[in-house]
């Protein structure tokens, strides 16, 4: 019986996935370990941390991207991109606070740099700038990235 149930319940994950986590989580607070389908419940348990990853590189992507264009557009500088720089930066402490081991990205050089590769690229394509005018590697720390208060002037 529990094999059919499982059968069932690995067809639904690929036919309504929604019906999928409904029933998963009633298995799961019902205790029926033994008719779970473990092997999508842990492949979307490893995509939920994926996401965070993701939700936190996507807004330091943004911050990124609209601090490049606040230290080299200063002409174009509007409350638009502050409320975005600000936005996002509210969104990494969310991240941070819910998930404090999501720290460890942020203390990683190599996970910055491709980060702030693909924000340069943004920041490239959005202000018609040549590569020669953006520095290959991040002039922004970590602590000047979350900073609320700080902006870059454009001498800097």
């Amino acid at each position: 019986m529990n094999s059919i149930k499982l059968q069932m319940l690995q067809t639904l994950y690929d036919q309504d996935f929604y019906a999928w986590v409904e029933q998963t989580a009633e298995l799961l607070q019902s205790h029926q370990w033994d008719t779970l389908d473990l092997e999508h419940l842990i492949e979307e348990v490893v995509d939920l941390g994926r996401s965070q990853q993701r939700a936190l590189q996507s807004a330091l992507r943004l911050v990124l991207s609209h601090l490049w264009k606040w230290k080299y557009q200063p002409e174009h500088r509007s409350h638009r991109w502050q409320v975005t720089i600000t936005r996002e930066r509210l969104n990494i402490d969310e991240l941070l606070q819910e998930s404090p081991s999501l720290w460890r990205f942020l203390n990683d050089t190599e996970w910055i740099n491709t980060t702030y590769q693909r924000a340069r690229r943004e920041a490239m394509v959005e202000t018609n700038l040549s590569e020669d005018n953006l520095a290959i590697a991040s002039p922004f720390s970590i602590d000047e990235i979350l900073d609320l208060d700080f902006y870059p002037n454009a001498n800097e």
